[in-house]
């Protein structure tokens, strides 16, 4: 059985490009993007470790830390940033796990026969504060990731997790969100003094500022 979201992601001990990382004890009170890739010195690879690093500072101010996995080395890794960082103008400073025996691919069922073999997919698990999977969304091997989307989704978690609130189609920051259903009227009056619109009794769209 694969994992799924609300499932507790799987704990590992393993060599990165800053150093050897307990994940549970790296990412303990940090949201984390994690997010596998083919091999190293692969050009859909290279533009995606990039912008990355060039949007560190908006995973900075929603708490989440980036973590790559290919299946390269250590030394492989550093060789491989220096090419990032000269055909994508950044400074990539996130960690890069170096999984040459395959081993977190595997756990993280990253690794797709029908797609490769051998070869990891574009695979994105976003990880909670208490190491929970929130979200999960695999790319095959030729399509790059839309990071416009990640942080959307990021920014809509986020907003759930703190007003317990839904976000509907489309949903963007500043946009009315949805009191869920299991919420009674009157337990959305006090929730939500602001006010609420209601459409259907199911389906009530109220503001909030994260």
């Amino acid at each position: 059985m694969g994992l799924r979201i609300g499932d507790i992601a799987p704990n590992f001990k393993i060599e990165t490009t800053k150093g050897e990382i307990d994940f549970h004890e790296w990412s303990k009170g940090s949201w984390v993007f994690f997010f596998s890739h083919p091999a190293d010195y692969t050009p859909v690879c290279t533009t995606e470790m990039g912008r990355t690093s060039q949007l560190a500072g908006e995973f900075e101010k929603r708490g989440v830390k980036p973590l790559g996995l290919s299946t390269d080395t250590v030394e492989e890794h550093l060789g491989w940033i220096n090419d990032v960082n000269e055909t994508q103008n950044t400074n990539l400073q996130f960690p890069i796990v170096a999984d040459k025996d395959k081993k977190v691919a595997a756990l993280y069922e990253m690794i797709h026969p029908g797609e490769s073999e051998t070869a990891a997919v574009r695979s994105v698990f976003i990880i909670d504060p208490n190491h929970k999977i929130r979200l999960t969304m695999t790319y095959p091997m030729s399509v790059g990731r839309n990071f416009t989307e990640i942080l959307r989704v990021i920014d809509a978690l986020q907003t759930g997790d703190q007003f317990g609130v839904a976000c509907p189609a489309d949903w963007q920051v500043g946009g009315d969100v949805i009191i869920p259903p299991s919420v009674s009227m009157e337990d959305a009056e006090k929730k939500f003094p602001q006010g609420f619109k209601t459409v259907k009794p199911y389906l009530r769209y109220t503001s909030v500022n994260k």
